[in-house]
């Protein structure tokens, strides 16, 4: 792995109109930020709005390749940076949850609902051809090739059934054996798989959910298992499932542990393995875990908005980490600051975040124009569920943030809105045209990004600037919009301030709750701090799960645990100039 560090150049700097231009730079480091920018689909049905989840990523030929429900095609990349749209007339790309597998050097795909299993050696051309059929009756299939040449179809989408497995002929693609049920419902013991925001049995009613029969004998609301993936590592089979459903924020990955590809499986201790309730982009749920052309594992899962529609849905990555003891974790610490992308084998994936601080958070902001509540403050609160619209999609709206002091910007993500859309489907010219600039006194400019020419549809468009800039105002202006208003969900500005970090947190307690699948934190709040990130796990060495709390606050209650285990908790305080050492707790 190369320099993945800050390297500090000469102490000069260039005043250029308006932004001072640092000569201190990341040396070879290339970044993303959840959630990623893909051109969603806008759905074919009404409402209008963007759409992508349940996604499979598979590495073939050295290249990444992109499976997700109801997009119109599939998407490939080289770097897991830039992704590109591929067609094709081939496949049933408008059913939900498509999976991907390598077997003998070709990618077979096969998706929910449909028993046609499809292959290709060229993914990139959208020729595939149909091999056979598989007769199982399934729903969010997945397939699995063992280092042994043997094949397994595991599959799974109920609030009443298990997720399933079978061994599959290596040739004929057909089942050897009946089923095996595999992972059951535990919601009364397993905090994650209760439904709701926040793991509390809450059912919201979202457009387009369906909540009726939701009910189990206990009468707390029933949650959905499903999305099965599977991954082997040293031995051990890793076999993963999404709970509680698609539409909750604390939709999450767990996984279930064997010496055998059909078990028996036992729950890891450290779970859910990938969860991320809180932040701006939340959800890592039914998704699928990957290893990149050097080794180094990633796992990608469905964010959810599920504002206009419950299905209004896009998609994050994280680096994932296996310890000495065998448990898998997603790093969503964090999760939606910039990550870097190395270009080697990394020892330790989480030291991948950038370093980066949001800087927006909050801050005070002009418009050119608003709609009554869809005010400015709804693109800079870390929510992606609210935005702020202007009045029209015209050339010339704009936001402009003050970040009230002077700080070095790294990047910037614009994370667009779908505000009075009409648009359904894909259609050419989908573009985002914009002018990115900032300013050091609010007078004079200097362009960071003009993407006025662009011809990309970019509903999550990331930018990290070539070279860090000093500045204390950024202003985005709107050139041209894809359809509907020009609106954001979120303008964010990742950096550094110069300023002292906040305090260390003081007097953390933990209670167990009589409902042992929750704990509730209390602390003295820290000042000067942005928010809180808490982590929590099995053993002080590993505290693998996070929960981030912004804003004046002091107190969290976390459901997401299992009833069985002991945890032990930290947290540490955040702002824009960095994060404190964290307190530890524990509670039995």
């Amino acid at each position: 792995m190369k320099h993945f560090t800050f390297l500090l150049g000469a102490a000069l700097a260039v005043w250029a109109s308006g932004c001072r231009v640092e000569s201190e730079q990341v040396e070879d480091v290339r970044t993303f930020c959840n959630p990623i920018n893909i051109s969603y689909r806008f759905c074919l049905d009404e409402p209008s709005r963007r759409e992508a989840a349940d996604p499979s990523i598979v590495l073939y030929k050295d290249e990444y390749w992109l499976f997700l429900s109801k997009s119109g095609g599939y998407f490939h990349s080289k770097d897991l940076i830039n992704w590109d749209l591929v067609t094709t007339e081939d496949l049933p790309v408008e059913s939900y949850a498509p999976t991907a597998v390598v077997i003998n050097d070709e990618l077979y795909f096969i998706t929910s609902g449909d028993t046609r299993l499809f292959k290709t050696s060229d993914p990139l051309s959208g020729k595939w051809q149909f091999v056979t059929e598989i007769p199982v009756t399934q729903w969010d299939p997945m397939l699995f090739a063992d280092d042994d040449g043997r094949v397994y179809f595991y599959w799974g989408c109920s609030n009443n059934e298990p997720i399933r497995g079978v061994e599959l002929d290596k040739t004929t693609f057909q089942p050897l054996g009946e089923p095996v049920a595999l992972i059951h419902h535990h919601s009364g013991k397993y905090g994650w798989e209760r439904t709701g925001d926040y793991n509390d049995g809450v059912l919201e009613p979202l457009p387009g959910a369906v909540t009726e029969g939701r009910l189990d004998a206990n009468g707390e609301k029933k949650n959905y298992n499903e999305g099965a993936w599977m991954n082997k590592r040293d031995g051990r089979y890793y076999l993963q499932y999404a709970t509680p459903g698609t539409e909750f924020k604390s939709y999450n990955d767990a996984v279930y542990v064997s010496g055998k590809p059909l078990g028996p499986y036992t729950v890891s201790r450290v779970n859910p393995f990938a969860y991320k309730p809180e932040g701006f982009a939340n959800g890592a749920g039914h998704g699928s875990t990957f290893q990149d052309r050097y080794g180094n594992y990633w796992h990608i899962g469905t964010v959810t908005i599920a504002r206009k529609h419950m299905f209004e849905r896009r998609l994050s990555i994280f680096p994932v980490c296996f310890d000495a003891d065998g448990y898998m974790s997603a790093c969503t610490s964090f999760g939606d600051y910039p990550f870097i992308v190395p270009d080697g084998k990394v020892e330790e994936v989480r030291t991948l975040s950038a370093g980066w601080m949001l800087l927006s958070y909050n801050k005070p902001a002009v418009t050119s124009s608003y709609i009554d509540g869809y005010e400015a403050a709804n693109a800079l609160n870390e929510d992606i569920r609210s935005y702020w619209s202007a009045r029209t999609g015209d050339k010339g709206e704009f936001i402009s943030i003050d970040l009230e002091q002077v700080a070095t910007i790294h990047a910037i993500q614009i994370n667009f809105a779908e505000h009075n859309t009409t648009q359904l489907g894909r259609r050419e010219g989908l573009a985002h045209q914009y002018i990115l600039d900032c300013s050091v006194d609010g007078d004079n400019w200097v362009v960071l990004s003009d993407k006025s020419q662009s011809i990309n549809d970019l509903p999550h468009d990331y930018i990290q600037l070539e070279k860090p800039v000093k500045a204390r105002y950024v202003r985005l202006t709107n050139i041209r919009m894809p359809d509907g208003c020009f609106a954001l969900s979120g303008l964010r500005v990742f950096g550094l301030a110069g300023g002292k970090k906040p305090q260390a947190v003081k007097n953390l307690t933990v209670q167990r709750l009589d409902d042992r699948r929750a704990a509730r934190l209390t602390w003295d709040k820290s000042p000067d701090a942005t928010g809180y990130n808490i982590r929590f796990g099995i053993q002080p060495d590993k505290l693998y799960q996070s929960y981030m709390v912004y804003g004046d606050t002091a107190t969290v209650t976390i459901r997401s645990l299992n009833a069985d285990e002991q945890y032990h908790f930290s947290i540490e305080a955040f702002n824009e100039s960095g994060i404190t050492p964290p307190v530890l707790s524990k509670i039995r």
